[in-house]
């Protein structure tokens, strides 16, 4: 049994979820957390279907590996059903899920002897109302993005990762790092005026403001 079917044991049988998480999608993460506390398993299938896939990215971009990445999502649940009743609601629940993924991915890197985060941290997500010719613009700029993003260090990217792809707050990111908010203030400083130079360079700088 892989760490995904662990999860679904634990918080009951996934084929029951659709109709079942409905009735539970209209509660708040707060109240979903406090309910997993207390041994709610629906708020915890609610919970996994609302942030799984923006989580399973996260450590997708950290990791670099699809089944690595499912792997240290299920971890991450399985500790959200074991510490709710530690959350102290001074952050956003998604950020505390964000920190949780963090630090699992950076540990099992460690464990890898892996010094880096890896390098793909955007993936390109189409529009499905976009015609051709524009989807084909978005995909050369976001490569184009994605050049320039590798040639920021692992702090950095990180950083534009967490502020402009999961759209987190200052003090959001650093609390999901570990440094104080100046220090993010400042790396975001830094690294926005190295992609506007990369993208500068190629005639391209209005993409990223």
């Amino acid at each position: 049994m892989n760490n995904m079917d662990m999860v679904c044991t634990r918080v009951g049988s996934a084929a029951a979820w659709p109709a079942q998480v409905a009735a539970g999608e209209t509660s708040s993460d707060d109240m979903l957390i406090k309910r997993i506390a207390g041994g709610d398993q629906l708020a915890m299938r609610t919970l996994f279907c609302r942030h799984r896939v923006a989580l399973y990215r996260w450590l997708l971009r950290l990791v670099g590996d699809e089944t690595f990445a499912e792997d240290l999502l299920s971890d991450v649940f399985l500790d959200v059903w074991r510490q709710a009743a530690s959350f102290e609601a001074r952050s956003s629940v998604l950020t505390w899920l964000l920190a949780i993924a963090r630090h699992k991915a950076l540990s099992a890197l460690r464990r890898c002897s892996t010094d880096e985060l890896d390098d793909d941290v955007i993936r390109i997500i189409e529009d499905p109302s976009d015609n051709p010719e524009v989807t084909l613009q978005k995909t050369e700029r976001n490569e184009i993005l994605r050049d320039c993003l590798k040639q920021l260090s692992p702090s950095h990217r990180e950083i534009i990762d967490l502020v402009y792809y999961h759209e987190r707050t200052i003090d959001d990111v650093a609390e999901i790092i570990g440094v104080p908010p100046n220090t993010v203030k400042t790396r975001l400083f830094y690294a926005r005026k190295r992609i506007g130079e990369l993208l500068a360079a190629r005639g391209l700088e209005r993409a990223w403001v």
